[in-house]
């Protein structure tokens, strides 16, 4: 029987357990294989993302399954409003919003040039660059995001190009390099995000957690970020081994990064991959200044766990 707490037996027989390496070496074997080397290869055309036709939920789906992501391109003509990433996030199984304390009272968070925001320090809000780094990472464990999407309205004049990183070829890496690298960064205690008391209503504690972490379902979890002003690592050598590969890692040229500025129409559905944004230009007085909407979930994107793609 299983007790609170207890590893559940998706949890004992993941890839991601370090105790299972030939798991592991089966389960990367498949994942590696034919996997996308350039960001077209991620993109699917849709005549109407509010009803999806078999065939490209078919399409949308399988590159979700190999890459936890796709990039979905629709007629610009349709992009007002957030009815477009809330019918394809309900598509997918997408339904628990994360209703963080910046979003739209809907739960989807418009994503522009906001001064009050930006003058506070919440860089999404600006027109600079975002660091690598996955959603939510501040969050405490039972609001984990599992997915993500950015759904592009406007997009920039110049500028606003997002990086790509499925956070699973992260894990390879790291474990390939080092297993013990992936051992420290799934420490409880492996990243802290410091508590945020700049205002009232803006209030949050402190939040440690790990970096990898195992979910019930035996799929990967990642939190990071390449911040260092809203950071604290562990202070232990292997942590810091640890994290400096990472760095590295994310600061070459690998070809399973991508790079791709959306259009009007464009959006990105995921399983919280990491990702970065350059700075764009913006004119604040446009009617028509860089509007991307945001929407992250409690949910991960259905059917794409670990057990429903590899034996």
């Amino acid at each position: 029987m299983q007790t609170a707490g207890s590893p559940t037996q998706a949890e004992r027989t993941s890839p991601f357990a370090l105790a299972n390496p030939e798991h592991y070496r089966r389960w990367r074997e498949a994942k590696l294989a034919a996997y996308p080397q350039d960001v077209a290869e991620l993109i699917v055309e849709v005549d109407d993302p509010m009803a999806l036709r078999a065939r490209e939920t078919d399409a949308l789906l399988a590159r979700c399954r190999k890459a936890n992501m796709v990039v979905y391109r629709t007629d610009a003509a349709a992009v007002a409003g957030k009815e477009i990433p809330r019918a394809m996030g309900a598509r997918f199984g997408l339904h628990r919003l994360d209703p963080n304390m910046l979003a739209d009272d809907d739960g989807i968070t418009s994503l522009q040039v906001v001064a009050g925001k930006s003058t506070r320090g919440y860089i999404p809000y600006t027109n600079k660059r975002l660091l690598w780094h996955t959603d939510g990472y501040y969050n405490p464990p039972d609001r984990r995001i599992r997915a993500m999407m950015l759904h592009c309205a406007v997009p920039a004049p110049h500028g606003g190009t997002n990086r790509l990183l499925d956070h699973e070829l992260v894990y390879i890496l790291l474990r390939d390099e080092n297993p013990d690298f992936v051992r420290a960064l799934m420490a409880p205690d492996a990243m802290t995000i410091p508590a945020n008391t700049e205002t009232v209503t803006d209030t949050r504690p402190a939040q440690s957690g790990p970096v990898f972490s195992i979910e019930p379902s035996g799929d990967l979890h990642m939190r990071y970020t390449a911040r260092t002003r809203s950071i604290e690592w562990k202070s232990d050598p292997l942590t810091n081994e640890a994290v400096a590969c990472l760095e590295s890692f994310l600061a070459n040229d690998s070809p399973h990064i991508f790079e791709i500025t959306l259009a009007g129409g464009e959006g990105l559905l995921c399983n919280n991959v990491l990702h970065s944004r350059t700075e764009f230009d913006d004119d604040p007085a446009s009617p028509s200044r860089r509007l991307v909407y945001r929407a992250r979930y409690y949910d991960r994107i259905a059917g794409t766990n670990v057990n429903e793609i590899y034996e």
